[in-house]
C-alpha cells in the first residue's frame, strides 16, 4: 500500500513566542497536507499566532495536558501518515521531514526524533533512565530518546494506540504499545531544538512531575500485564 500525505498535530500551551515559526517551518515540508494545532487553553496569543501561520486551530475549554490534546487532534486529521510535534521547535521543525520519509517509504511504522546533546546542563538523567529502562523491561527494545515527543507514524499505528496516555508519560506509553503490537520503530537523528529546563527550581519541579507521571504509566502497564 502506498501511503499518501502527512497530517501534523501540534499540541500547544502558551507557545506564542515559537508557534508561528514552528507552523511556518512545517508548512514548507512538501509532504505535509494539513497542520492541526490543539491549543490547550493557552492564556497568551498561541491560537491567534498558529492560525496566522496557516494552521487549523482547535482550542480546548480547559487545560487537559499533552496526551488529551494529542488524542483530540487525532480525531481531526485525515492523512495516511501522522506527525506529532511540539509547539516550541521554531525554525527547527522543518527537520520533521527526516522522520516523515522513512514512514512514507515503508521502512518504519513509527519514527522517533533523536535530538543532539543538550545545550545546557539539565537534570541528572533519572527521568530519561526510568523511561528507557521501563520501555526495555516491557518490550526488550533499547531506545536512546525515550522522551522525544517528535514522532511520525502510520494512521494504523495511531489508531491502535489511542487514546494517548495523560501527562508526561505519553511518549513512554506510546512506545511500549507500538512495540508490543509488533510495529517497526526507528530512531532518526535530527538537529531539532526546543526549550530546555535547567538546574533550577523550575527545572527540578518539571523533571519531578515527569518522573512521577512516567512511573505511574509504567506501574499501570505492569498491573495490566499481571
Amino acid at each position: 500500500m502506498v501511503l499518501k500525505g502527512v497530517s501534523v498535530i501540534i499540541p500547544a500551551f502558551n507557545e506564542a513566542g515559537k508557534i508561528q515559526a514552528t507552523v511556518s517551518s512545517v508548512a514548507l515540508i512538501p509532504e505535509v497536507k494539513e497542520i492541526v494545532v490543539v491549543d490547550d487553553a493557552s492564556t497568551d496569543a498561541t491560537p491567534e499566532m498558529a492560525r496566522a501561520a496557516g494552521a487549523r486551530v482547535f482550542s480546548m475549554l480547559q487545560n487537559n495536558g499533552k496526551g488529551a490534546a494529542l488524542t483530540y487532534g487525532a480525531t481531526r486529521v485525515k492523512s495516511d501518515v501522522i506527525a506529532l510535534l511540539d509547539g516550541d521547535l521554531g525554525n527547527s521543525a522543518g527537520e520533521a521531514r527526516l522522520l516523515i520519509l522513512p514512514v512514507l517509504e515503508g521502512t518504519a511504522d513509527m519514527t522517533i526524533a533523536g535530538f543532539p546533546p543538550a545545550r545546557k546542563k539539565g537534570g541528572f538523567g533519572l527521568v530519561k533512565g526510568l523511561a528507557a529502562q521501563g520501555i526495555y523491561k516491557h518490550t526488550g527494545l533499547k531506545v536512546k530518546s525515550p522522551l522525544s515527543g517528535q514522532r511520525v507514524m502510520t494512521r494504523e499505528v495511531m489508531e491502535k494506540v489511542l487514546p494517548f496516555a495523560s501527562g508526561y508519560g505519553v511518549e513512554v506509553a506510546m512506545t511500549i504499545k507500538v512495540a508490543k503490537l509488533g510495529f517497526r520503530i526507528m530512531e532518526v537523528p535530527v538537529s531539532m531544538f526546543h526549550a530546555e529546563t535547567g538546574r533550577d527550581l523550575k527545572g527540578f519541579m518539571h523533571r519531578g512531575k515527569q518522573f512521577f507521571d512516567i512511573l505511574r504509566v509504567l506501574t499501570r502497564l505492569r498491573m495490566k500485564g499481571a
